[in-house]
C-alpha cells in the first residue's frame, strides 16, 4: 500500500504540492497526469522518499517514511520499492540478466537464486533469449522490458514508473505497459505511473490529475 496524507512541499517561496492526499492499495494502479509544472515529479519524489515534504506523511507498506533517516529511506527503497524510468537506466556494463539480478544481490540473495529469479522474469517478458546480451545490443523496447523486470525482481510493495513508455514506439509501449501492469498485479504491488498519455492511463485503474500542486480530479481511468 502507498499513501500520501496532506503532503505539501515548496521550493523556496514557490509551492510545488498543496495538501495532496492519495492512496493506492495493494494490487491497484494509478495514472498520475498533469501539465508540466503541475507537481507530478515532486509528488513522485516524495512518494519514493527522495524528498521529504514540508508537511504531511508518506506511508509505504504501512511505514511512515517521512520520519526515517536518509539511510533508512534508501534501504526501504531497495527492499520495498521498484522504480522504472523513461529510459530504463540500466547499467550498460552489465547484461540484461545481471541488471535484473542487481537489486536481489544488493539484498544478499545468492547468485544462483538471483539469476533464477531474473531469468524467470525475463522469460515472462519474452526476452529470456537476450539474458546475456548487454544493453547496447538490444532494442529500446527490450531494454525497457528488462528495466520492468529489475523493478519487480524483489516483489516490491510499491512500484513507481516515471513515463516508462515515453521513449518507445506505440507497439513496444503497449507491450511494456501491459507487462508492467500484469507483473505488478501478480505480485500485489501498488503501482503509480506518471504519464502524459491518455492511452497509457487507460490501462490503469484510476486517473489522478494534478494542477498547480493540488489534485484536480481522481476518477476511474476508463472515464477520465
Amino acid at each position: 500500500m502507498l499513501e500520501a496524507r496532506d503532503v505539501s512541499l515548496s521550493y523556496g517561496l514557490t509551492p510545488a504540492l498543496r495538501d495532496v492526499s492519495l492512496r493506492i492499495d495493494a494490487g491497484a494502479s494509478v495514472a498520475l497526469m498533469g501539465a508540466s509544472g503541475s507537481g507530478k515529479s515532486s509528488l513522485l519524489h516524495c512518494l519514493a522518499g527522495v524528498i521529504v515534504p514540508d508537511r504531511g506523511r508518506v506511508l509505504v507498506d504501512g511505514i511512515d517514511i517521512t520520519g526515517l533517516s536518509d539511510r533508512d529511506r534508501s534501504r526501504l527503497r531497495l527492499e520495498r520499492m521498484g522504480v522504472v524510468f523513461q529510459f530504463g537506466d540500466l547499467v550498460p556494463e552489465l547484461t540484461l540478466v545481471e541488471n535484473v539480478m542487481l537489486p536481489l544481490q544488493l539484498l544478499g540473495r545468492r547468485t544462483r537464486s538471483a539469476r533464477a529469479r531474473a531469468l524467470e522474469l525475463l522469460d515472462r517478458l519474452d526476452i529470456a533469449d537476450l539474458a546475456d546480451s548487454r544493453t547496447g545490443a538490444v532494442s529500446g523496447g527490450q531494454a525497457q522490458r528488462a528495466a520492468v523486470a529489475r523493478a519487480l525482481a524483489q516483489e516490491p510493495a510499491v512500484v513507481l514508473a516515471d513515463e516508462p513508455t515515453g521513449a518507445l514506439d506505440s507497439v513496444n509501449a503497449e507491450a511494456v505497459l501491459d507487462a508492467l501492469v500484469d507483473l505488478a498485479r501478480d505480485t500485489g504491488a501498488a503501482l503509480l505511473v506518471v504519464t502524459h498519455d491518455n492511452v497509457v492511463a487507460s490501462h490503469l485503474d484510476t486517473l489522478v490529475t494534478l494542477h498547480d500542486g493540488a489534485i484536480l480530479s481522481n476518477v476511474p481511468a476508463a472515464t477520465p
